[in-house]
């Protein structure tokens, strides 16, 4: 898909909350990720381009619901990107972006205890 820019995240292979101690390497990755996801503006960010109704939005749809300038919300966009979470489509003179569910997905794994999991999959 041409015009598509998707950062190449790779998630740690083992969770902080497995049980044996989490690689220094793998613990800075799921860092990165989630600093990038520990901001108000970016989880709100999140939220607006999941919500939107063909599940992805512009700049220009994100700067009114926001009341953030466009150069900010391009600056958030940008690191949501850069950390995998987001994927950037280039229209013309439009940039559209949509989350990796993906990468949301193996987060969440990540964060939820083996317990939680298997009882979750037990359902």
């Amino acid at each position: 898909m041409e015009g598509v820019g998707i950062a190449k995240t790779a998630m740690p292979a083992i969770s902080p909350l497995a049980g044996e101690p989490i690689e220094r390497a793998d613990a800075e990755q799921l860092a990165g990720v989630l600093k990038a996801i520990a901001d108000p503006g970016r989880l709100q960010l999140l939220s607006l381009i999941q919500s939107a109704p063909e599940g992805e939005a512009s700049v220009t749809d994100l700067t009114a619901p926001l009341g953030l300038s466009q150069p900010t919300v391009s600056h958030h966009l940008r690191i949501l990107t850069e950390a995998g979470l987001l994927e950037r489509e280039k229209r013309g003179v439009w940039a559209y972006y949509r989350l990796v569910p993906s990468v949301i997905a193996a987060i969440a794994e990540l964060l939820t205890p083996p317990r939680k999991r298997a009882t979750k999959r037990a359902r």
